[in-house]
């Protein structure tokens, strides 16, 4: 039976879901959009395949899935009929048919993430499901610094967590950057906040999490820049922790 293949590019803000991922009795991004496109269709003979895996909480201003449906569908009239019935909370941003040929997970594509946070003595209530606060004194010239030292080709199993038989270490950042947040600015936000952009072509699980833990480390003085250093080699033990989820956005998602 012939099939037709849509790709979906869209946003959530991911405060209130357990990932992307549907799961048993949770509610995920999946299961909203799988939920609004059989409402549109009136039945469930579709599959939707996302590009990549979210935490729960993680947010996202650009990624992408597959919808593979038995019937030929007018692009146009199914985007506008997702943004009619989609929650407030996600937004499809771009609607197209894709050939049978295209893979949504294996197909090369460059990635940006972004990491907001605060440094404040009390974290910001409605800041909450946007940036992680620390409440400790951070040096963030220094986290300036350590940011720096991911950029390149580097052994990064210090930063998988759990990582399964045959995971591939060797991987390269194409941009790791801190600096003042000018991404996202609201009212209810701290006077001063700061964003931290990841650039690559993949990346592994929790390992922006865990590099951010290491920089939050190095700011509070448990670590130093040559530690940071040592824990790309093949042999190095992880030096953070998983930073929280809430302020991770997958910022891009681009396919070449």
């Amino acid at each position: 039976m012939e099939k037709w293949h849509y790709l979906l590019t869209f946003q959530y803000l991911g405060f209130r879901y357990h990932g992307w991922q549907k799961q048993p009795q949770v509610k995920t991004v999946q299961f909203m959009l799988d939920r609004t496109i059989e409402f549109i269709l009136g039945h469930s003979n579709f599959k939707t395949l996302g590009s990549s895996r979210t935490d729960s909480m993680v947010s996202a201003m650009k990624t992408a899935c597959t919808i593979t449906i038995k019937e030929d569908i007018d692009p146009e009239w199914l985007f506008s009929k997702l943004n009619e019935n989609l929650p407030a909370d996600i937004k499809a941003l771009k609607l197209e048919r894709v050939g049978k040929d295209f893979q949504v997970i294996n197909h090369a594509k460059l990635k940006t993430y972004y990491y907001l946070f605060s440094n404040e003595k009390k974290a910001y209530p409605f800041a909450a499901p946007f940036m992680c606060n620390i409440v400790e004194d951070l040096d963030i010239e220094l986290m300036k610094e350590g940011a720096k030292i991911f950029e390149g080709h580097h052994h990064f199993k210090a930063y998988c967590y759990k990582p399964t038989p045959g995971k591939v270490f060797n991987r390269e950042i194409m941009h790791s950057r801190i600096e003042e947040n000018e991404l996202l600015q609201a009212n209810f936000f701290p006077d001063k906040t700061f964003l931290y952009t990841v650039k690559g072509e993949g990346f592994m699980r929790h390992q922006i999490r865990l590099m951010m833990g290491a920089l939050f480390r190095l700011g509070r003085g448990e670590k130093t820049l040559e530690d940071i250093q040592n824990s790309l080699k093949e042999q190095a033990e992880c030096i953070g922790f998983v930073a929280p989820a809430s302020g991770l956005i997958l910022g891009d998602l681009k396919f070449k």
